[in-house]
């Protein structure tokens, strides 16, 4: 949600929403709808991107007049909602945008669903979970729950862990965009932080499409000496990821091959995320 974190949108309500690659709604209401309807789509079809998009491909996505599209994206960027590249003249997230989207995921007012699923899946298994999202190339918590044992690493909700040596954060990593990928694993050294960080590009990519090809993410003390963990993406419509579903445990306890008993039960708990998310 960039710095920034990969997320899809849920519907913005009824009537003239971006759905994919379409409007909804009849013909008439897409040349007449609000202003704040127009604004919306054009939002939408910015964050469904992996890349800056131009103003003649929000046009014949959107189905709306350019002049109109034109005017929005001047509006959108003066507010910090959207950032255009001079050089090609393309549209992205923007800063607000992006704090917005994470204000949003971090609010009480909707967490409640997600910390019920969470403590679910911690009652059953019995050791810390958390759920989270890419912010830049760092993996951020929205929810997390301890488990009772004495034994635990303390962190909170709104806690960034690097994203490429931790469960979770590799989840996300694995099932993004290859494009969008390159361009995190370019952007930032990758920091050694114990014997086994993978710290090469290339071993990590490999690494990474071996959680693909498994379904599911591992942390095998990349982060914290004696921490192993086990993470799975959240998906949403199109099979896009959204969010990732990490658990990890001190060693001295539980084995990674232990944790991995775990993944079941934590794809089924993604599942009801992505349901109460509404991202079917």
């Amino acid at each position: 949600m960039k710095s920034g974190i990969y997320l899809t949108p849920g519907a913005a309500g009824e009537g003239e929403v971006l759905t994919g690659d379409r409007l909804t709604g009849d013909s008439k209401r897409r040349e007449h709808g609000s202003a704040l309807e127009k604004s919306l789509a054009i939002v939408e079809a910015i964050t469904q991107q992996t890349q800056a998009i131009g103003l003649p491909d929000l046009t014949a996505r959107l189905n709306l007049p350019r002049q109109t599209i034109h005017r929005i994206l001047l509006q959108l960027e003066a507010l910090g909602m959207i950032i255009r590249d001079p050089t090609r003249d393309r549209f992205s997230v923007g800063p607000r945008l992006s704090r917005l989207a994470l204000d949003t995921l971090l609010s009480a007012n909707q967490n409640t669903p997600v910390r019920a699923v969470l403590q679910d899946l911690v009652d059953d298994i019995h050791e810390t979970c958390n759920v989270g999202v890419l912010d830049g190339f760092d993996f951020l918590y929205l929810e997390r729950i301890e488990s009772d044992w004495p034994l635990r690493v303390h962190l909170q909700a709104g806690s960034k862990v690097p994203a490429y040596c931790t469960s979770g954060g590799k989840a996300l990593l694995a099932f993004i965009p290859r494009v969008q990928r390159r361009r995190l694993l370019e952007s930032r050294a990758l920091k050694r932080y114990t014997d086994t960080t993978i710290t090469d590009p290339p071993q990590l990519e490999r690494d990474l499409a071996a959680c693909r090809e498994a379904g599911y993410s591992t942390n095998n003390e990349e982060y914290n000496v004696g921490i192993v963990g086990v993470g799975v993406p959240i998906f949403g419509g199109g099979g896009r990821v959204v969010a990732g579903l990490a658990c990890h445990a001190p060693l001295a306890r539980v084995g990674l091959d232990g944790l991995l008993a775990y993944v079941p039960r934590m794809k089924q708990a993604a599942e009801r995320l992505s349901a109460v998310w509404d991202l079917e």
